[in-house]
């Protein structure tokens, strides 16, 4: 396959609705498929909150591409070598997790391109591009286009600094944390409260002002039919374990609800 091109990213440069899920839980690329089979463009693989360690992330981010997946990594905090090697082991983009400050925010895209345009430490191999003949070159230009920058809002003094943070050269994607920044803005759980709503909106401005796609994740479909229609592009909802819970749960509902045997 050789060098791939980010669709995701391509998508939601055309304007195009792309949906997503939270993925941190369940060790398998069978789910990854199983994802993109059901409709699904994206998941983020939660290394944040989730316990997937750097194995199972290549795993993962190895089989998207057969399945014209694409998996985003979250990763725990901003710290170089947690940003270089998700993107090493095959991540199309990655996740920055309660960013508040534009400078440190600078800094970590810079990590996330290779020079001259940042500082990322050359280390790909055949193995990332399918044992194409890829020179050093052609590898540099394509990964510092194709490669995904995804910034998360999740508190009050982020929201103050929203110009200030997407000003930033770099930035792909904002998806917003709704559970953190609800809990900041003093409305914890109130997900369609107006001081919320005003949060999202005004972030969603800023957004398209600037050509940046507005993203948003949330456990309630509701709500994301809610997002989509105000104009959110990249729109995650549930993650694979809600979602096998959810539907176990009705199955069982519905065979105990039918008639039958009662012991």
């Amino acid at each position: 396959m050789g060098l791939r091109k980010n669709l995701l990213k391509q998508a939601l440069k055309d304007g195009q609705p792309q949906y997503g899920c939270g993925f941190g839980q369940l060790r398998s690329p069978e789910v990854l498929k199983l994802l993109a089979a059901a409709g699904f463009h994206w998941a983020f693989i939660d290394c944040e909150h989730g316990g997937f360690d750097l194995e199972t992330v290549q795993d993962l981010c190895r089989i998207a591409p057969y399945v014209d997946f694409t998996p985003l990594v979250r990763v725990a905090d901003l710290q170089y070598a947690l940003v270089a090697r998700a993107l090493d082991v095959g991540a199309p983009g990655v996740i920055f997790p309660r960013v508040e400050s534009p400078e440190l925010l600078a800094q970590a895209i810079s990590w996330t391109k290779f020079p001259p345009v940042g500082v990322r430490g050359y280390g790909l191999t055949p193995v990332n591009y399918d044992y194409a003949a890829v020179s050093i070159p052609a590898a540099i230009e394509h990964y510092n286009q194709e490669t995904m920058v995804v910034l998360q809002i999740e508190t009050q003094t982020a929201l103050d600094r929203v110009d200030d943070l997407l000003n930033v050269p770099g930035i792909d994607v904002v998806m917003i944390g709704p559970a953190d920044l609800s809990v900041s803005l003093g409305v914890p759980g109130e997900f369609t409260h107006p001081t919320f709503v005003a949060a999202y909106e005004k972030i969603r401005d800023a957004c398209l002002k600037r050509g940046i796609a507005p993203g948003t994740h949330n456990r309630s479909l509701e709500l994301m039919q809610m997002w989509k229609e105000k104009g959110f592009l990249f729109l995650g909802c549930a993650n694979e374990t809600a979602m096998l819970f959810e539907r176990a749960s009705a199955i069982i509902k519905g065979i105990s609800a039918a008639p039958g045997p009662t012991t």
